[in-house]
């Protein structure tokens, strides 16, 4: 299976410019599952609640989900990406699952950070893991890499793949994932974007880069540099997220011991 990431520096507003470049670099390569940064075409550093509701969209029927439908099915790929995603006056930072048969479903962020709690509401849609045929995908959002039962849950439901649109600006994630890959014993992809922002004289975000894929075993198969675009797709065989024995006593979920971790 093929997986990778497409991290590049989103010009905030410009959702055509941004859209266009991605087709542009996506039509260049072959792969079974590419992930795209938290609000990947919109940009990230918003300055009122009107501007959320003008660049957001309705899911499955905005034009943002649409184009990514129509280029999964023209390149036969499952994308994850990250949007503004509009329901009546509501808005929440959301990420849509699309495949070469169409739409396949939606997150929304569950740990909100920083100033996206003045503008998102808080997720309600759980975490889901969908079945893409070659693999079981589940999609966390950011800063949902914070708690570790977001990866855990994941995994409880069968995860193969996480899929991890980010917009990070912390310097710890991309270490962090080794770990949550490791107790989980599954493959992660974190698409980060590059560049920096600062609007209506908010301070500077700077987001890290970084993005990676890391394998069950913690091993980082690959991780862009810091501050250039990286178009990357790794091999994987996503059957290895399937055994989570560390040897022949110790399997990571089964010894799990629910009963004793309430408080």
């Amino acid at each position: 299976m093929r997986v990778g990431y497409f991290q590049f520096d989103p010009v905030f507003g410009e959702v055509a410019r941004n859209l266009d470049l991605v087709t542009a670099r996506l039509e260049q390569v072959e792969a079974d599952l590419i992930v795209l940064p938290e609000l990947f075409a919109t940009g990230y550093q918003f300055i009122s609640k009107e501007e959320v509701l003008r660049l957001a969209e309705p899911v499955p029927d905005g034009e943002t989900t649409k184009w990514l439908a129509d280029l999964a099915r023209r390149r036969r790929v499952t994308i994850v990406a990250g949007l503004p995603e509009r329901a009546g006056l509501q808005c929440f930072n959301s990420a849509v699952v699309v495949g070469p048969k169409g739409f396949i479903g939606c997150y929304r962020k569950t740990h909100l950070f920083f100033e996206e709690t003045l503008f998102f509401m808080p997720g309600d849609s759980g975490f889901h893991v969908w079945d893409i045929g070659i693999a079981k995908v589940g999609v966390m959002i950011c800063f949902d890499w914070f708690y570790p039962e977001a990866a855990r849950t994941l995994a409880l439901q069968g995860a193969d793949i996480i899929a991890h649109p980010s917009n990070l600006v912390l310097p710890h994630c991309p270490d962090s994932m080794v770990t949550r890959c490791l107790e989980n014993r599954v493959f992660s992809v974190t698409a980060n974007r590059i560049g920096s922002e600062a609007r209506g004289g908010k301070e500077r975000l700077t987001f890290i880069g970084m993005s990676e894929i890391v394998s069950p075993r913690g091993s980082i198969l690959h991780r862009a540099p810091r501050e250039a675009d990286d178009l990357a797709i790794v091999e994987i065989d996503p059957a290895e997220a399937r055994t989570k024995a560390l040897n022949s006593y110790n399997d990571l979920l089964r010894d799990r011991r629910p009963a004793l971790y309430g408080v």
